[in-house]
């Protein structure tokens, strides 16, 4: 058979089916440009669309993940026909209430859809979520489509340049990423107040649909590495953000004045093997100012393994990235989720039966502790 079949990604294990859509705003680089996780209704002969969307992904990853873009074609026949367990364009199904909002940001040299599992099992829970797909060079690539009909102008992926300190040059991408986050804020926000947001992408989906079906008071940003310091600045941008969850962050970018700033209760899910000492005293500082943050590590984890390439085969991975965490992938991405969900039902004050993982919080739980792994490794 074909290599085809090489990712599972798990379904959401969640009540709901879920639906998944692109969102692109705007002709210009100051659009937006995100993949939509929601609720669906089931439909007959639903199709599920591809995990890696283009190929210029796969030549974008080759040439990030692995500093050889003629991987590209090896990757493509790898994984280019992974499929995301989702209903492609699948039909909202409407709230009364409104579902919460979930802004998620990804990671250093990846895009949009590398968080398929974790946006998946949220929307099966009942939230949208919005996988944004950044726009200051940290993706592995990028594109927007000009006015000018059937054009496209692409971004990509850029290195520190060389002689430039890589706090400043990181700072500022991770100023755009949050502004992005609140964007993309604005634009729900937008939405139900009845503005009409043409899709450049011409999706065979109406956003008109969210009108009535978001509750905008129950909204939460979430981010993994570069996304989650991402996410913690977005607290600081834009108070209508009410917590963040921030997976594995990488904190580094963030300034010092700005940890005072810090208004809101951050979850951090940390990894065994990423974190440095620097990293979770920043962590710890924001924790000491906010008694609602919490800071949890996940034992026998990886840093990847908080992305969907947990799910490839174990040969495939560790040619990629190296060592691979010894937590089966399913387990690790029901603890991460679970505590997340806990969190976001006490802080976005949900009626939902989440409170029956609180203890994940405490870092109670079969291989999660609480604070930074300082104690012997589990890898």
């Amino acid at each position: 058979g074909s290599m085809g079949g090489m990712l599972a990604l798990p379904p959401g294990q969640g009540p709901h089916q879920v639906g998944c859509t692109d969102v692109m705003v705007g002709h210009t680089r100051q659009g937006l440009f995100l993949r939509l996780f929601y609720p669906c209704l089931p439909r007959a002969g639903a199709t599920e669309p591809l995990w890696i969307p283009r190929s210029e992904y796969c030549g974008g990853l080759a040439d990030v993940a692995l500093g050889r873009r003629w991987c590209s074609a090896l990757l493509s026949i790898a994984i280019g026909s992974c499929k995301v367990p989702v209903s492609w364009n699948g039909p909202f199904k409407p709230c009364s209430s409104g579902y919460p909002l979930i802004i998620f940001s990804h990671g250093l040299g990846v895009f949009r859809t590398l968080y398929s599992s974790i946006c998946t099992e949220l929307a099966s829970r009942g939230f949208v979520v919005a996988a944004l797909e950044h726009r200051d060079h940290s993706a592995a690539t990028t594109y927007f489509c000009t006015a000018e009909a059937g054009t496209e102008e692409w971004l990509p992926f850029q290195r520190v340049p060389k002689g430039q300190k890589e706090f400043y040059f990181r700072n500022k991408q991770v100023h755009q990423r949050a502004q992005e986050c609140v964007r993309a804020l604005r634009l729900f926000q937008g939405i139900a107040g009845g503005r009409s947001v043409p899709n450049s992408l011409q999706q065979d989906w109406d956003l008109a649909v969210l009108k009535d079906n978001l509750d905008l008071t129950k909204v939460a940003v979430m981010g993994h590495s570069f996304g989650g310091v991402t996410a913690v600045l977005a607290l600081v941008k834009e108070p209508s953000f009410r917590c963040a969850v921030a997976l594995d962050a990488w904190m580094f970018p963030l300034e010092n004045v700005l940890y005072p700033e810090v208004p809101k209760p951050v979850l951090f899910i940390n990894t065994e093997k990423f974190q440095t000492p620097e990293s979770v005293a920043k962590m710890k500082r924001l924790s000491s100012r906010n008694s609602q943050t919490r800071i949890v590590t996940l034992l026998g984890t990886v840093h990847e393994d908080q992305t969907d390439f947990a799910f490839l085969p174990g040969k495939v991975f560790s040619r990629i990235f190296g060592r691979r965490g010894t937590l089966e992938p399913h387990k690790a991405l029901a603890i991460t989720s679970r505590a997340a969900l806990a969190f976001l039902q006490r802080h976005l004050k949900l009626e939902e039966e989440f409170g029956q993982w609180d203890e994940l919080l405490e870092g109670v739980g079969d291989s999660v502790v609480a604070d930074a792994p300082s104690c012997r490794s589990h890898l």
